[in-house]
């Protein structure tokens, strides 16, 4: 007698859904030997069912709905897998599918970032399983080693280039010498940007991402409103020329440290050095690196979006709901956020810090800037004229280690002098170590 099949629903059947069905497809003697049982889609829904699909995938007609409650409510159903993005209606759709007993995977990081609590409580209560490999890092595998391979470990620091519309532009302005709205529009052209970029450029995504990425490594519930965030829009293709003299790579990078106790979590622009290893991750790579107590320092490195590598993560979510199922051991990995450590305000952060100043070409300038750091307790590594003019002088700054509270004192003070026209960036540095 052939065994029951378990049996999907998909709802949203965009990149992301279509790339988990191919995938599904692809793989299915694979994946039926794997789980001990067939693993079948029984129903798709979607909005549109008109639109090209990525890779010309489509789903036999008698799959299609456009109504998600006929996934939902199916009692043959036992996975919803969620891929239309966003938090409505995705949020509606994922607790009324664990309410009604199903195992959800997802690859909604903002979804996950956040109404995370109220979607594992909603799990828990059932015991059901919720999976959402692919939202952090598309086909890199870290959510689970985070959570198994890593867990022995107490980690110190998570390090991440998470999103790959930043790092293409901001390798093409480094490479290229391209200014950013050009290397936007490339972006765009290749379809690793959407036609609004909000998301990426001004650091959202990244944010998502990293509230769940240190939700798992710190053991703690973080939201994105814990996350300082900065976009990388206020940077130009000068400022990756002047890093590298300095010895730097220019990433956006999520970063979340466990400092005396509390938490430093931030998304910004970050000087690397350029033999640390996220310095040599380019194009729309993502590569996320973790340092633990016993491990010591580990990278995760591929591609961070697209329609198969997420697909990819989704059916390795899909395989270990559905072994879970056959061995009646659902429910069995709760949220892990254990502590309630606090989160420390960015004005508390000690870092380096590269400054860009446009200032009058005369004598006097340096030393009345120099002054004011001086009298503030930042203490200067660097400086550097790049330019001159007869009229203004580009002057590149990089700082020791100093408190962002000291810091952000001294740019109020230069701004204010007569001699400055205006400071063009101000990014943050990671030490040489």
């Amino acid at each position: 007698m052939a065994a029951q099949p378990i049996y999907i629903g998909i709802i949203g059947f965009g990149n992301v859904g279509a790339g988990t069905y191919r995938t599904l497809l692809d793989n299915e003697a694979s994946i039926e030997r794997k789980v001990g049982r067939p693993v079948r889609v029984k129903r798709i829904a979607d909005i549109d069912w008109a639109r090209p699909r990525p890779m010309g995938v489509t789903a036999p007609r008698e799959l299609q709905t456009t109504d998600a409650r006929q996934v939902i409510t199916d009692p043959e159903i036992s996975i919803v897998v969620e891929s239309i993005g966003g938090t409505e209606p995705a949020l509606d759709l994922v607790l009324a599918a664990l309410r009604g007993g199903k195992n959800v995977v997802t690859s909604n990081k903002e979804l996950v970032a956040r109404h995370g609590k109220e979607l594992f409580d909603a799990a828990a209560a059932r015991r059901l399983d919720l999976a959402f490999e692919g939202s952090v890092g598309g086909g890199i595998p870290i959510v689970r080693p985070l959570k198994s391979c890593l867990a022995g470990n107490r980690i110190g620091r998570i390090m991440g280039i998470v999103n790959g519309t930043t790092n293409f532009i901001l390798t093409r302005m480094s490479e290229e010498r391209t200014e950013f709205a050009e290397a936007l529009a490339e972006a765009q052209r290749l379809g690793y940007a959407e036609p609004d970029p909000t998301n990426d450029v001004e650091g959202f995504d990244a944010s998502f991402k990293l509230a769940i990425l240190a939700s798992i490594a710190f053991e703690t519930r973080v939201t994105v409103e814990d996350i300082h965030r900065e976009g990388i829009t206020g940077l130009a293709a000068r400022d990756m020329d002047y890093a590298r003299q300095l010895g730097y790579v220019v990433k956006l990078l999520a970063i979340g440290a466990e400092v005396n106790g509390g938490l430093e979590l931030r998304v910004h622009p970050t000087l690397l050095p350029q033999h640390h290893p996220l310095a040599a991750v380019s194009g729309p790579f993502n590569a996320i690196f973790v340092r633990g107590s016993s491990v010591g320092e580990v990278m995760f490195y591929g591609q961070g979006a697209g329609p198969m590598p997420t697909g990819s993560a989704m059916v390795g979510d899909i395989i270990d709901v559905a072994r879970n199922i056959r061995s009646g051991a659902t429910g069995r990995v709760a949220c892990t956020c254990f502590e309630d450590r606090p989160i420390r305000p960015i004005e508390e952060l000690r870092t380096r810090y590269y400054l860009r100043t446009e200032v009058a070409d005369r004598p006097g300038v340096l030393a009345a800037i120099a002054k004011v750091f001086g009298e503030e307790g930042v203490s200067l590594a660097s400086v550097l004229q790049m330019t001159a003019s007869g009229e203004t002088a580009e002057i590149v700054w990089l700082t020791h280690e100093t408190q962002e509270r000291q810091m952000r004192r001294s740019l109020e003070r230069i701004r204010k002098l007569s001699e400055v026209h205006r400071i063009n960036a101000c990014v943050r540095a990671e030490a040489q170590e």
